[in-house]
C-alpha cells in the first residue's frame, strides 16, 4: 500500500509507493529532498523521522550508526516506509525545475591526462543540451543494468561537450572498458542531472574547496562557472582550492588551476601531496589535504566549504571543520566518491 509522507519545517505532502523509498518517492514528486549517491554511503539524504515507522534499508553502518536510528535519524534514499512518515529535512529548491533526462551521448574525445585518469567528452544529439548545475552528476547506464556516477567537470555555460573525469579502479567494469576497449564515437546512454552538491550562489561568504584526487571534477565546474559569472557581474568573492592527491602526477589539471591563479585576483590554488615520489621533487605542502586547511586557518565561522572526493577525506573534514574550527555545519557542502556492487561514483 501507499503512505502519505509529510516534510517538515515545510508541510509539504507526497506519497511513496510500495517498494519506493522516501527519497525515491520525493523526488518523483517534485520534492527536492538532498541526497548524493542514494546508495546509503554518503550520508548527504540523512534526516529525521518524526512519527512513523520505516525499514532501514541497505547501508554503510558507518554513515547510520545504530544509535543513530535510536534517536529518529534515517537515510532516506535506503527508509521504505511501513506507516505514514512526518519527516524533517531541507529542501533543495534550486533544482526543482531541472529536469531530470535519459539521453544518449557519443564518445567525442578521450584523454589520458595521468596513469590512471582519463577525460571523457561525450557528445550529445544534434540540437540537444543538458541543463545542470555546477557540481552537479550523471549516471552512465551499463548494458547489465548497473549504473555509474560520475560528476559533470565541465561548467554548465560551457556545454557542447559534457567531461567527466574516470579513475581506473582495479576490478570497476566500466573503468576497466574506458581503459582498455573504449573507442571514440562510441555511443553511450545516461540519466541525469543528478545530486544536491552544487554551488550556492547567493552567499557572499569565501569559500573553499577541498578536494581529494577526481573529486576536482565537480570542482572544477563550480570555479568555471564562478569565473564566467564575474566576467558578466564582477566579485570579489574569495576562493581557496586545495587539491590533495598522492603524488605529483595525480594533479593532472594543476596547470589549469595554477593558470586560473594566474588570471584572478581572489583566486588561491594550494596542491597537496600525501606520497609524494623521490622522483617528484617536491617542495609544496604534503599531508592530509584538509588539515592543510586547518594549518592555514585559525577559524572557518564565515566561510563557505565544498568538499568532494574519498568518503575518508570528506567525512574527516566535515567533522574536523565543524567541531575544531566553528565551521557551520549548514555552510560544509560534500560529495562522497563512494564504490558498490550496483553503482559507484568517480
Amino acid at each position: 500500500m501507499s503512505y502519505k509522507i509529510t516534510i517538515q519545517p515545510s508541510g509539504h505532502i507526497f506519497t511513496a509507493e510500495p517498494g519506493e523509498t522516501v527519497l525515491q518517492a520525493a523526488l518523483r514528486q517534485g520534492f527536492p529532498l538532498p541526497y548524493g549517491c542514494r546508495d546509503g554511503a554518503c550520508g548527504s539524504c540523512k534526516g529525521k523521522i518524526i512519527q512513523g515507522k520505516v525499514d532501514f534499508g541497505s547501508h554503510s553502518i558507518d554513515t547510520l550508526t545504530e544509535i543513530e536510528k535510536t534517536t529518529g535519524m534515517a537515510l532516506f534514499c535506503c527508509a521504505l516506509p511501513l506507516s505514514e512518515l512526518v519527516i524533517e529535512s531541507r529542501e533543495i529548491s534550486a533544482i526543482k525545475d531541472i529536469a531530470v533526462r535519459t539521453l544518449p551521448c557519443r564518445v567525442d574525445r578521450l584523454e589520458r591526462v595521468a596513469p590512471d585518469v582519463t577525460i571523457i567528452s561525450l557528445k550529445l544529439p544534434t540540437n540537444e543540451r543538458l541543463q545542470f548545475l555546477a557540481g552537479q552528476y550523471i549516471d552512465i547506464l551499463m548494458k547489465d543494468g548497473k549504473r555509474r556516477s560520475f560528476s559533470l567537470a565541465n561548467a554548465p555555460h560551457d556545454d557542447e561537450l559534457l567531461q567527466l573525469h574516470v579513475r581506473n579502479y582495479p576490478g570497476g567494469s566500466f573503468s576497466e572498458h574506458v581503459f582498455t576497449s573504449m573507442k571514440e564515437k562510441e555511443i553511450l546512454r545516461f540519466e541525469g542531472p543528478l545530486g544536491t552538491f552544487f554551488l550556492r550562489e547567493e552567499s557572499d561568504k569565501p569559500i573553499i574547496f577541498v578536494a581529494s584526487g577526481t573529486g576536482f571534477a565537480p570542482i572544477k565546474s563550480m570555479i568555471e562557472s564562478i569565473f564566467y559569472k564575474s566576467n558578466m557581474q564582477p566579485s570579489e568573492r574569495q576562493i581557496v582550492l586545495y587539491w590533495g592527491t598522492r603524488t605529483k602526477s595525480d594533479l593532472y589539471l594543476a596547470e589549469l588551476a595554477g593558470s586560473w591563479q594566474q588570471s584572478h585576483d581572489n583566486f588561491t590554488f594550494i596542491p597537496v601531496l600525501s606520497e609524494p615520489m623521490p622522483e617528484d621533487d617536491w617542495h609544496g605542502r604534503t599531508g592530509l589535504v584538509h588539515q592543510a586547511v586547518m594549518q592555514d586557518f585559525d577559524s572557518l565561522a564565515g566561510y563557505q566549504v565544498y568538499a568532494c572526493g574519498t568518503p575518508a577525506m570528506v567525512s574527516a573534514a566535515h567533522q574536523d571543520f565543524i567541531q575544531l574550527q566553528n565551521l557551520p555545519d549548514d555552510e560544509f557542502f560534500s560529495d562522497m566518491f563512494t564504490i558498490s556492487s550496483s553503482a559507484s561514483k568517480s
